[in-house]
């Protein structure tokens, strides 16, 4: 699900693995294994005007088409010839608190809201990298524990320069989702309208957010390796109008420090 959750923010590991599979010239995803740890500067959560540090770690592990990794979850992706891809994920969304907090989403302006579950999701992505550069995808994450709605993701990543050593990727997404969905997230019912003194609010559903990245990684010979990534996003009318949503645009900033054998 797409939220503003520390391991959601590790972005440029998930970004650059999923468009280095896509782009790979017709070759078998390697084997291999990464560690690390990410700092993280976000929104407290979707719409806050509050940002704070976090810490997440980071872990990649790949046998063929399987793969481990604490952004995605576990999985398996298929690659054909021509560039079309299929992956599909079981992960973890971590909801959102009511109050700060240092490993999620929460903030205690949202007291009376009351929690968000956190809930095991499915993902399911269908891409195409049209040319070593280029790579269009549409992904749907859908809740298995708790019914909070179905998220929408159709992106375009573009990738100007890539070399053994450095990969720039400029990924664009909209952000859908079902009526569900945006009120777990932006709604306000009656019964918290009473407890929070927030508006009542009903959130409609469909397009809710635009979402830009930039990420530039860098692999050092011995292992080692460094992400950088800047992500923002925009709240479109149907979240903006919600009274939790205090700012319509959010920046988050990533640096992360990796090592691969």
């Amino acid at each position: 699900m797409k939220t503003y959750s520390l391991t959601r923010h590790v972005l440029a590991l998930g970004l650059l693995s999923a468009t280095g599979a896509a782009c790979a010239d017709d070759a078998p995803p390697a084997n291999n294994v990464t560690v690390g740890i990410a700092g993280v500067n976000s929104p407290r959560y979707s719409g806050a005007d509050k940002q704070h540090w976090s810490m997440a770690p980071v872990f990649q592990a790949r046998d063929g088409a399987f793969f481990v990794d604490s952004q995605k979850g576990i999985g398996y992706d298929l690659q054909a010839d021509n560039g079309l891809y299929l992956e599909h994920t079981l992960g973890y969304g971590l909801g959102r608190d009511e109050k700060d907090s240092q490993w999620r989403d929460g903030s205690n302006k949202l007291k009376g809201m009351g929690k968000i579950k956190s809930v095991a999701n499915t993902a399911i992505a269908v891409g195409w990298s049209v040319t070593p550069w280029l790579v269009l995808e549409g992904k749907a994450t859908l809740p298995l524990t708790d019914g909070q709605g179905v998220q929408y993701r159709p992106s375009v990543t573009l990738i100007p320069w890539q070399t053994a050593t450095d990969t720039v990727a400029l990924q664009m997404a909209g952000l859908f989702g079902d009526a569900r969905y945006m009120n777990t997230f932006y709604g306000v019912s009656a019964e918290q309208s009473q407890r929070s003194g927030y508006a009542r609010y009903d959130a409609p559903g469909g397009f809710y957010s635009t979402d830009t990245s930039l990420t530039w990684s860098h692999q050092f010979p011995s292992g080692w390796g460094t992400s950088v990534t800047a992500d923002y996003t925009w709240l479109g009318d149907h979240a903006k109008d919600s009274p939790i949503v205090s700012r319509r645009g959010g920046l988050t900033s990533m640096l992360a420090l990796t090592y691969s054998f």
